[in-house]
């Protein structure tokens, strides 16, 4: 073989070499945000769940105080159902979205009743789920990160070639702000004040939420 096919050779076989390498180093890539993406819809999912739980008692306390008010008890419940049968993000974030108006009722009706408002087990469940809120939020936020990255990387060249070879699929974002304004602001459940640790806790988390988008 003369001494430029073998030259030939080489160069095919250095480039065959590089393609294969990046073919393992986008395709890892592509692996590592989608486990990404799962993680962090593990965690969010977590966070929501242990509201889920608070919300059964929640509602018991406030029935002991508020029985005639059937329909915003039941409300709340049969959203929480909607929202632990919900069958995708998409899905979830849509009944979440339902939660959060129930839930707004409900505390909206607990204005009517000072006992309810100064039991200690009701004030303690409101202070947990104000808690949770601020996790889910940041829950929230990380997630859609990790959906930004994955879709990206499957959209945009070169690596779209490898993600559609591979059927990767585009996953779907949380609206952020939808569920902050529903579950802080129109709920009720955060009530400010300056001069209070929680309050400005929650502020800090709040900005480097804000921070982070």
């Amino acid at each position: 073989m003369p001494v430029w096919g073998i030259v030939l050779c080489a160069v095919a076989g250095g480039v065959l070499l590089l393609f294969v390498i990046w073919l393992i180093c986008v395709y890892n890539g592509l692996i590592k945000a989608r486990a990404n993406f799962e993680e962090s819809f593990s965690t969010m999912d977590i966070y929501m769940k242990k509201r889920y739980d608070l919300i059964p008692n929640l509602v018991e306390t406030v029935k002991g105080y508020a029985k005639h008010e059937k329909e915003a008890l039941e409300g709340v419940m049969q959203a929480r159902y909607s929202c632990m049968s919900a069958n995708d993000p998409k899905d979830r974030a849509k009944k979440e979205h339902m939660l959060a108006g129930t839930l707004k009722t409900l505390f909206k009706v607990t204005e009517n009743y000072p006992q309810l408002k100064a039991n200690a087990n009701f004030m303690d469940l409101q202070s947990r789920l104000n808690e949770l809120e601020v996790d889910i939020v940041n829950a929230r936020k990380y997630y859609n990160g990790c959906v930004k990255q994955l879709n990206n990387k499957i959209m945009m060249f070169p690596s779209n070639l490898v993600a559609k070879m591979f059927k990767f699929g585009l996953s779907s974002k949380i609206n952020l702000n939808s569920f902050i304004s529903a579950s802080f602001a129109n709920m009720g459940m955060f009530k400010y004040n300056s001069h209070s640790i929680w309050s400005q806790t929650f502020l800090i988390r709040m900005r480097l939420y804000s921070f982070g988008q």
